[in-house]
């Protein structure tokens, strides 16, 4: 499967990933539905974070970028995802 390129960039080089969510989460913010956001990560949790935080929000998770230097996996934004809590990116606001 091929990758779309990035409308958006967001680099979470060296964050864990509660970190990395809470950049991520805010960077997306008021971002269009339809774009393509690839995300740095280099904890070895990404993997497995990622595909999890789109499945509870909505997004759609479109894997790992093949060929890429470093970690760089990829999501498409949605227009009817969840919203997470801004302190907790794990948690559903309002939860």
């Amino acid at each position: 499967m091929t990758v779309p390129a990035p409308d958006l960039t967001v680099d979470g080089t060296g964050l864990l990933c509660v970190t990395l969510l809470l950049r991520l989460r805010k960077e997306i913010d008021g971002v269009e539905p339809g774009a393509v956001v690839h995300v740095v990560a280099t904890d070895p949790a990404a993997p497995l974070d990622l595909p999890a935080w789109c499945h509870m929000t909505g997004h759609a998770y479109l894997g790992r970028v093949p060929g890429a230097g470093s970690p760089v996996f990829a999501l498409r934004l949605t227009a009817d995802a969840l919203p997470t809590r801004s302190d907790a990116p794990w948690h559903r606001e309002g939860a």
